[in-house]
């Protein structure tokens, strides 16, 4: 089956004939890196790429970070469920934050470079994917906004984002959240390529110089605008999709889905290479 490029609307784009093992290799992965660049997700549909194949891949993009969970065999691979049944609970009540925007990698100086996700498992219903351009969004704010924005800071925190997806916790499980160090970053984050993103999302938590009310609503203003529909794509889910995205420059989050769900992702993740600011 010959390879066919489907560019989507307002970004992203599909692929078919392609499988993992297409990928693997070094022309496989050259055209996979230079359509990300593109694009910024790309689906690969019936991928059909094994786990094996998914850690060859992940290493052929860049350098993979440790899986968190520790639930599978190769030590690149997130289990991602939020069934009870196959999954720590306290893992799958961290989960919960997927359902919120964010970007991966918040609380370090390098955000996540990209992940992969490949769908093993579909539930019935819910459990799509949907991703927010952030650079597009930001190129459609007007110069005088984007003038107000800039040298502006943000703390990011892990346990600002816990707690809005489990607002029941108790204090011993929202300390464990604060254990977790806070993170600087700008608001505006200006890239060695020439694009620039906004860093926002769950774990933005406080802006630096501004009253906490004040603060809250310039943030809640901000993903209001970057997760209109003109800039958000959503991904349905089908068995075999290879799914990679550019970490630096999206928000993403999963629609919500019952935990009992027969919902499985196995996912890599790219390190970081690029820091907010410069040294």
């Amino acid at each position: 089956m010959p390879t066919t490029v489907e560019a989507l609307s307002p970004f992203g784009a599909e692929v078919y004939g392609v499988s993992g093992a297409d990928l693997v290799g070094e022309a496989g992965a050259a055209e996979c890196r230079k359509l990300l660049a593109r694009h910024h997700v790309l689906i690969y549909r019936n991928a059909a790429i094994s786990d094996a194949e998914l850690v060859a891949l992940t290493r052929r993009l860049g350098r993979p970070l440790p899986a968190r969970t520790g639930e599978h065999p190769l030590s690149e691979i997130d289990t991602i469920t939020l069934d009870p049944g196959r999954t720590d609970p306290r893992l799958a009540a961290l989960r919960r934050g997927n359902f919120l925007w964010h970007f991966d990698g918040a609380t370090g100086t390098s955000p996540q470079k990209a992940t992969l996700l490949a769908a093993r498992e579909i539930p019935e219903s819910g459990g799509d994917t949907e991703f927010a351009d952030t650079t597009l969004a930001y190129r459609e704010l007007g110069p005088a906004r984007r003038r107000a924005l800039h040298g502006l800071r943000v703390i990011h925190s892990f346990a600002a984002a816990q707690q809005r997806a489990n607002p029941d916790a108790g204090d011993e499980q929202r300390a464990r959240w604060r254990a977790v160090p806070t993170r600087e970053h700008p608001l505006t984050w200006e890239h060695r390529d020439g694009r620039t993103s906004l860093l926002i999302g769950a774990t933005a938590h406080r802006v630096v110089g501004l009253a906490d009310d004040e603060g809250a609503g310039l943030l809640d203003d901000l993903e209001n605008w970057v997760t209109q529909s003109r800039f958000v794509l959503r991904h349905q889910w089908r068995p075999g999709d290879l799914v990679i995205w550019n970490n630096t420059t999206l928000l993403h989050r999963a629609r919500p889905f019952e935990a009992t769900a027969r919902r499985l992702m196995h996912r890599t993740t790219i390190m970081g290479d690029e820091a907010t600011e410069q040294a």
